[in-house]
């Protein structure tokens, strides 16, 4: 598959290093900055061009006329809408994609500017943080939500703790824990930052990171068994930081929860308590102690640091919990920032880049499966595949999942089939429709479960 890749900050360096460990993809990389360039063609195996994305010169040197996908993930909006109109016009790359801040742009992009759609498919990092940040909030005690065959089953990370009912026990004692007919799958653990491969023998460790698949349902009462049960609703949220992602969420919020914005900007402030009906806008640093203090930051269930930089929101977010709150969330861009702090003082450290990254991937995944997530910042993937075809176009319909030739590396969590999650037993046999969901910690292996799941083209 021939990529090209316009922007190479974090995003675009993300995804090339997402898609260049499959030895079948060929990469081209293009940023007007050539030392950014060179710094990636030491670690990554790909080409690069030094230019402006959006000159049609610059993208024929790179080889649009060529490329099956276009991956638009320059800073700016319209750079990357120009650059897929182009390649719409003038090459006809069959995916483009690009990454797009501004909400009139979204709508814009997906009309196309003539007629046709420019923009393939559009992703909106602010909105993705925003809900990524929603569903943690409405899952305390959660380091990641995923949602899989729309919502139908969820795959939760929880760090297990002392006083949780399974540690130090066996994964197969899980079912005793849970009420009848209620039934989970772990299905990864990370143990000191290495992928255990969870069987029912496997002893859970505090301090693991479990991966664990269940219908929404019974969601609660697996946390509870991992942790030991904070009894405390989620009320008062505290949000640092007024840029796109913060007001998104407070707007997105304000209904539901009793909701502070703290900004450093009075101009900024301003302009979002005119536009937030329910939320007390507040004007200062995120870092000023007594600030804190004076709004009773131990009284609030959740702070959210959610500045444009890492350094202030890791010290607001420590002060914050030093004080008394329960629960911080950081959002931090550095990946060495956030493998430093997360799981210490700060409960949750998320990457905008990862985030972003699995949207991406949804897209831009041959055989296009349904759902693709980023895990442990681009160490594993969470994919879903929907099974198409009969037994005669398929390799997987009609066998038993104990009859598949997985890698090694890969753990199949469960079946959504209508509205149930079958969880994953060796004995199931696989139906047309069925959405399969899958665990993967080499990422190497992805390309040959991908085929594994394809339809066959007898024609």
């Amino acid at each position: 598959m021939k990529i090209l890749i316009l922007g190479a900050g974090q995003v675009g360096s993300s995804v090339a290093a997402a898609l260049s460990v499959e030895d079948e993809n060929q990469i081209t990389v293009v940023d007007r900055d050539a030392n950014r360039l060179r710094e990636l063609t030491e670690k990554l195996d790909i080409r690069t061009v030094t230019g402006h994305a959006s000159l049609p010169s610059v993208l024929t040197q790179a080889g649009i006329d060529e490329a099956d996908l276009l991956v638009a993930v320059t800073s700016s909006d319209e750079v990357n809408i120009i650059a897929c109109q182009i390649a719409a016009q003038q090459a006809d790359a069959p995916t483009r994609v690009a990454r797009l801040r501004e909400q009139e742009y979204l709508v814009l992009a997906k009309q196309g500017l003539g007629g046709e759609a420019a923009v393939t498919a559009a992703i909106s990092p602010e909105q993705l943080v925003c809900e990524h940040v929603e569903r943690l909030i409405a899952t305390p005690g959660a380091l990641q939500v995923l949602d899989f065959a729309g919502g139908r089953a969820q795959l939760v990370a929880v760090r297990a703790l002392h006083g949780g009912a399974l540690v130090g026990h066996e994964i197969r004692e899980l079912r005793r824990h849970l009420p009848q007919g209620m039934e989970v799958r772990v299905a990864a653990i990370f143990r000191k930052g290495q992928a255990v491969k969870p069987e029912g023998i496997t002893v859970i460790e505090a301090g693991d990171e479990v991966f664990f698949l269940a219908p929404q349902a019974a969601i609660k009462a697996m946390m509870s068994e991992l942790r030991s049960a904070d009894k405390r609703l989620t009320k008062r949220i505290f949000i640092s930081g007024g840029g796109g992602i913060g007001r998104r969420l407070a707007k997105s919020l304000e209904h539901r929860y009793s909701i502070k914005v703290l900004e450093r900007s009075r101009e900024r402030a301003r302009a979002i308590a005119e536009d937030l009906l329910n939320t007390i806008v507040l004007i200062g640093d995120c870092a000023d102690e007594d600030l804190l203090r004076e709004e009773n930051i131990d009284q609030t269930d959740v702070y959210c640091a959610l500045t444009n930089d890492d350094e202030a929101n890791i010290l607001s977010a420590m002060l914050a919990k030093r004080l008394g709150c329960p629960r911080v969330v950081a959002l931090i861009n550095r990946a060495s920032y956030a493998e430093l702090v997360e799981g210490s003082t700060i409960d949750i450290a998320i990457s905008p880049q990862s985030v972003t990254l699995s949207a991406l991937l949804s897209h831009i995944r041959e055989g296009a499966p349904e759902r693709v997530y980023s895990l442990r910042r681009g160490a594993a993937e969470a994919i879903e595949v929907v099974v198409r075809g009969d037994r005669r176009s398929s390799k997987v319909i009609g066998r038993e999942l104990d009859d598949l030739q997985l890698p090694e590396s890969t753990t199949i969590g469960g079946i959504v089939r209508g509205d149930r999650l079958l969880i994953a037993h060796h004995d199931i046999v696989i139906e047309p429709g069925d959405h399969v969901i899958l665990f993967v910690t080499n990422k190497r292996d992805l390309s040959a479960v991908i085929a594994l799941f394809k339809e066959v083209d007898w024609h």
